[in-house]
């Protein structure tokens, strides 16, 4: 398994090689091995261009695999673990989504069972002192009923809502933009220690991977994906978190959109009046509560979602 895992990283090290392309490959039977020979399952241009990747720097592999090496030793040495889609570990509603990280470096602990029943929530950076209660309520209530609150460490709603659920003992995951060494903002590279003493602080990039225009978007789908669904706070229609509603549409997943969120912005009620799929406008924590499913349907969904990948 460690070799396979190596593999996986190394891979991932290859330039212009689509990493969701690599994480449903690798969970093919035999994927890893039929990657390394420039074998895939899918068929598209994207594998068209993928094969071409992996032939043209298969003589860079050895190489690569001692980065990756590296890479591990180097995590393990600093206290922070791996998950990749090949373990067991890897988080159960991320399983379901079709652009899945391949792998996540995290500090803290992830726990199959109680993360499979978490929320996002997300919102503006420049939040009101309205938005900033509203985020404070929702995260406190979540936790009261035993649901994993997901967020991503931004300044603003992300920062109250995982203060507020440190606050009530609660358990909290933060999904970054950057790698675990470069918490950012830096501002909140305490706040990140204390969520990763209860929780996780979770990041889909390298170590040292700095924060980045292409990163927050990433790491928006990976949010929506660790959840049954996103609650938005406060957001404006050029916010990551009007960003993350769409994602989370598109997965299959639940927007949850706040009434006040929906009396202030026209793209939130367009959502509604379009009858974008699983969109719905919420008043109260008790009308996220009642749609969310239960562990074992999220592990029936994870393993029909696999199934079907098998056959695409």
């Amino acid at each position: 398994m460690r070799s396979d895992r190596i593999n996986l990283l190394a891979l991932c090290r290859v330039e212009n090689l689509n990493w969701y392309l690599i994480a449903r490959e690798a969970r093919r039977p035999d994927g890893i091995q039929r990657l390394l020979h420039g074998e895939l399952k899918e068929k598209t241009n994207e594998t068209i261009a993928a094969k071409s990747a992996i032939k043209a720097e298969s003589h860079k592999m050895d190489e690569y695999r001692e980065e990756a090496e590296r890479q591990m030793e180097s995590a393990e040495s600093e206290g922070i673990a791996l998950t990749t889609v090949l373990d067991d570990d890897y988080p159960l509603n991320l399983r379901i989504i079709y652009n899945l990280p391949p792998f996540l470096f995290y500090r803290g602990r992830l726990d199959a069972e109680q993360d499979a029943r978490s929320v996002a929530v997300v919102g503006t950076r420049h939040a009101s002192d309205a938005g900033l209660m509203s985020a404070t309520r929702m995260a406190k209530k979540l936790a009261e009923y035993q649901i994993t609150v997901l967020s991503g460490l931004a300044r603003g709603i992300d920062t109250e809502a995982h203060k507020a659920t440190l606050a009530v003992g609660g358990r909290t995951v933060s999904v970054i933009g950057s790698g675990l060494r470069q918490i950012y903002p830096p501002e909140n590279r305490t706040l990140a220690e204390e969520i990763a003493e209860t929780g996780a602080v979770v990041s889909q990039f390298w170590l040292d991977a700095k924060p980045a225009s292409y990163s927050f978007p990433r790491r928006n789908i990976t949010m929506s994906g660790m959840g049954q669904g996103t609650v938005v706070i406060e957001a404006s229609s050029t916010s990551g978190a009007k960003m993350q509603a769409r994602y989370a549409s598109e997965h299959g997943k639940k927007v949850f959109l706040m009434s006040t969120l929906v009396t202030q912005q026209t793209w939130a009620q367009n959502y509604l009046k379009k009858k974008r799929p699983g969109v719905i406008e919420v008043q109260s924590v008790e009308d996220i509560i009642s749609r969310l499913d239960d562990v074992e349907k999220i592990r029936i969904k994870t393993a029909q979602a696999h199934q079907l990948s098998l056959t695409l």
